[in-house]
């Protein structure tokens, strides 16, 4: 492993693509090794369109999840994906499952994470997710769990963006140029057959945030021409030596 690394943490199998597979692609073009950890397949909530399938089964649509993310993963170099299978609508998560969790992020030593925004009423999945990774994120930097293993330092959590913003809460305070690695996303979001609705949906938000990119970056004539962007909110104040 490189001494850079990321670690996302992703309530269904689909969601690291749509939200922060830019992010992913990007980072690890620049040497970051990044792992994603899926907490379950969306197999419930998000996969109506193999549910339409006469005859479809739980575990055929799990599996059917799992080869979408696994293809998605590679377009975009992921460095591991890892697949908790625990459930969703509700996604829960018990004391071992959460240090499983905290396992993973010891074992990543992440210098920043990514997961969902705080809220979302359209999807308690996702809230969960990050009230969860929240959790795992303070346990791993706890000097009395597992003792002798390396703790966690202080990662940021930077929460991608969720599908309704205004609904949310969610406040972007950082946007990201994924213009060179649009190509990559895009492979990944066509990678998501069971959710080809989403695919413009998402495409058109990156060229939102890049407008966004534009106007933050000096002005729409001074600043980088960022085609396509990603928007994220960080949790933890950011130290800085000069503005």
């Amino acid at each position: 492993m490189s001494n850079k690394s990321a670690l996302v943490i992703s309530a269904h199998s689909a969601d690291f693509v749509w939200r922060c597979g830019g992010a992913i692609a990007l980072h690890a073009s620049m040497g970051y090794d990044v792992t994603v950890v899926c907490l379950s397949y969306g197999e419930r909530g998000e996969s109506a369109k193999l549910w339409k399938q006469e005859g479809m089964t739980l575990e055929a649509v799990k599996s059917a999840r799992q080869v979408e993310a696994e293809n998605a993963a590679k377009a975009l170099d992921v460095h591991d994906i890892k697949f908790f299978d625990l459930g969703d609508y509700p996604l829960e998560m018990d004391r071992e499952a959460k240090f499983k969790l905290v396992d993973v992020i010891r074992a990543v030593q992440p210098s920043f994470m990514l997961s969902h925004s705080t809220y979302d009423p359209y999807n308690t999945d996702h809230m969960y997710a990050t009230q969860v990774a929240l959790e795992c994120r303070m346990v791993a930097q706890g000097w009395g769990h597992n003792p002798g293993e390396k703790v966690l330092g202080a990662p940021q959590l930077y929460l991608f963006e969720p599908h309704q913003t205004e609904q949310m809460g969610w406040k972007p305070d950082t946007f990201l140029d994924i213009t060179p690695v649009w190509d990559k996303k895009r492979a990944a979001i066509e990678c998501m057959q069971g959710q080809e609705h989403l695919w413009d949906y998402y495409t058109r938000v990156a060229e939102n945030r890049a407008n966004h990119f534009r106007r933050n970056s000096g002005g729409q004539a001074g600043g980088r021409k960022a085609e396509y962007a990603e928007g994220f909110q960080s949790i933890f104040p950011r130290t800085v030596d000069e503005l």
